[in-house]
């Protein structure tokens, strides 16, 4: 009998997930444990395994369709095997097809199926730039897994293919030059679909105001660089900057504690626990990793925490649990020499923090001018809730912290 291979439940809160790639094609064999497409939630990207040694006898649910968890999005069996009788009442709620003609209806019965080694193996995006562009998929080299047709495999033969046209406009009118425009059409879906809604939401919906600050971090880098080798001979880790503000964040919210609120149903919600949100970028966009009760974290704590999520956020191996409950979130932006920027709030969420890049300036320390570290700050805050003054005095903490760091260790 068939086996099912359905689409797997990514969290508790998923109510819908998306077949991102195909691996195999119908025919294709595939062994057990071997990774047979890639799938998506709102937040999480994962491949998932092949349950039994087979062949792929039919797939259900095409690249790029959304369905809920546990929906059968293939069948691996083996060649000739009949589909299980879970198959049929999916088939029975199907809309019945349009009767097609006699003549193609023999030709599929009389004439040998077409092997998935016979199809071309492209992705829906290439597929559509493809016959967008007027290219023959048998002409076009795939670099993908197994010969698949890449997007990136698209785009060079389209360019290949107008080569030769630009150079016989050149010999027909040299005077004239018209330039090409390519355009790559992406659908909007799986995590970038996510931030594009929440990101207009939290504009649209919140009252939101950026302030900007600087702290001079000489001593801190100072003590930084002191500390190295103890902690981590120690404690094998290694203190960034990254967590210098983070244990500042969370001392500095426990004194402020109405910037760790929410604005829910037109009421503030004041939370007694730091859950900090730490915004990671990955290849499709943007997670926010939650360390809960962050309070309870010591300095090497907290950035244990915050590397172990970081790193599990790059391999996509975050749960939804660890995605979830944020009550204040950091953006760091100083790897990419920005300074200050706007971060956006991530509802409900009533403060979010953005971290340029440390930069010297000449800074009057008394009648000396000296050279001085400088850390950029960037503080957006719901209106709705807290006021400049309270917002400013938050800051000023996080500012404090910074330059006295030994005050972080107490």
């Amino acid at each position: 009998m068939s086996v099912e291979v359905v689409m797997p439940k990514l969290g508790m809160a998923m109510k819908e997930g998306t077949v991102s790639i195909w691996n195999k094609q119908v025919g294709d064999q595939v062994g057990k444990g071997e990774p047979i497409a890639s799938v998506s939630s709102e937040k999480i990207e994962i491949d998932v395994e092949s349950p039994a040694e087979g062949t792929v006898l039919e797939i259900t649910v095409p690249e790029g369709e959304g369905v809920p968890p546990g929906t059968v999005i293939c069948y691996i069996g083996h060649p000739g095997e009949e589909i299980n009788s879970v198959k049929a009442s999916v088939q029975a709620q199907k809309p019945v097809a349009v009767a097609e003609s006699p003549a193609k209806q023999k030709s599929e019965h009389n004439g040998p199926a077409k092997s998935a080694r016979d199809r071309v193996k492209i992705s829906p995006v290439a597929r559509k730039m493809a016959e967008a562009g007027g290219l023959a998929l048998d002409n076009i080299q795939g670099t993908g897994p197994g010969g698949r047709i890449t997007k990136e495999d698209v785009q060079e033969a389209l360019k290949l293919s107008r080569k030769p046209q630009a150079e016989e406009k050149k010999e027909v009118d040299k005077t004239i030059i018209e330039p090409q425009e390519e355009i790559q059409v992406t659908p909007v879906s799986g995590i970038r679909k996510v931030i594009a809604g929440r990101m207009q939401d939290s504009l649209q919906k919140t009252a939101q105001l950026t302030m900007n600050m600087k702290a001079d971090v000489t001593d801190l880098i100072a003590l930084q660089k002191q500390s190295a080798e103890t902690v981590q001979n120690r404690y094998e880790n290694k203190l960034t900057m990254t967590d210098f503000i983070a244990r500042a964040v969370v001392l500095s919210l426990q004194q402020h504690p109405q910037m760790n609120s929410a604005y829910i149903d037109e009421k503030i919600h004041l939370f007694k626990h730091v859950h900090l949100g730490m915004a990671v970028a990955i290849d499709k966009g943007l997670v926010v990793p939650v360390i809960h009760h962050s309070e309870r974290h010591s300095l090497i704590e907290l950035s244990r925490s915050i590397k172990a999520l970081a790193q599990k956020a790059r391999q996509g191996q975050l749960s939804n649990e660890e995605m979830q409950g944020s009550t204040f979130t950091i953006s760091n932006l100083g790897s990419y020499g920005v300074e200050h920027f706007t971060p956006i709030l991530n509802p409900p969420e009533s403060g979010i923090l953005g971290v340029g890049a440390v930069y010297d300036a000449p800074v009057y320390i008394g009648e000396k001018l000296e050279r001085r570290s400088i850390l950029p700050l960037s503080l957006t805050f719901d209106h709705r809730v807290l006021d400049g003054a309270p917002a400013a005095a938050f800051l000023q903490s996080v500012k404090q912290f910074l330059e006295e760091p030994v005050t972080m260790l107490l």
